[in-house]
């Protein structure tokens, strides 16, 4: 599991990867900011972080499940990248079939459910603060020692004074394009506004990559964008208002 965060007034951030028992990696992601002299933690060194920091953790069984070990078994099978554990195994049982036959590829590899599992959240305060941070566990059957974007400060996460970034989606493609970076980029240097430059990153910024975005901006606005048929997303305010959607 892996997850970063960051805080955009003074661009502190913290990040960690290659977790196995920390129950909540953004919380420890917060500690790395915030209790430690680095940026960046990963593997046994954030394991160990984790531990002198008293954070829950929690024995491998908790996080496996019967769905989980049977999308990995389907995804060895058909020497695929399988994302996302919502999906009934059914669904995957097709999907693994299918691309088999006509594959999706993500850096040349088959990919046979696309969904990312990636949970992320951006706010402001009434002051104009921004923060951002992201969590994932990842793609299933991913290469040992695969890191993606999620804990990418500048391409899954990225939050200053102008917004606040966080983006799921197929995080090869979102590295490349250091994805959350170059909205609070175009903001600062073509002048666009939050929603201009989150439709122009998902345009101009992803090649053939599928991938979405939430922003923030200090004044207030909120803008998502993607480029799938949908994205999973939520947004409230102060007053009491809330939207949830996921198709267009």
């Amino acid at each position: 599991m892996e997850a970063s965060i960051m805080d955009g007034p003074k661009r502190r951030c913290g990040a960690v990867s290659g977790l196995t028992t920390v129950k909540n990696p953004v919380s420890l992601a917060r500690l790395v900011m915030e209790k430690s002299p680095h940026s960046y933690l990963a593997f046994s060194g954030a394991e160990e972080f984790a531990r002198q920091q008293g954070v829950e953790l929690m024995q491998n069984d908790y996080f496996i499940t019967e769905d989980n070990v049977g999308m990995l078994k389907l995804a060895k099978e058909a020497n695929s990248i399988l994302f996302d554990y919502r999906i009934p195994l059914e669904t995957c049982s097709a999907g693994a079939a299918a691309a088999m036959d006509n594959p999706l590829q993500m850096n040349g590899l088959p990919i046979s459910v696309y969904a990312p599992e990636t949970v992320g959240c951006v706010a402001v305060d009434s002051e104009g603060r921004c923060a951002a941070a992201t969590s994932t566990g990842g793609l299933m059957n991913k290469m040992t020692g695969r890191i993606g974007d999620s804990p990418l400060i500048g391409a899954g996460t990225y939050a200053c004074d102008l917004c606040g970034i966080s983006c799921t989606g197929e995080g090869e493609a979102i590295i490349r394009g250091t994805l959350a970076r170059d909205v609070a980029a175009v903001m600062e240097y073509k002048g666009l506004g939050l929603q201009q430059a989150v439709d122009f990153v998902i345009n101009e910024r992803l090649d053939e990559g599928k991938a979405g975005l939430i922003a923030v901006s200090r004044n207030g606005d909120v803008a998502c964008r993607y480029n799938t048929n949908g994205m999973f997303r939520g947004c409230a305010t102060e007053d009491g208002f809330m939207q949830v959607g996921i198709w267009n």
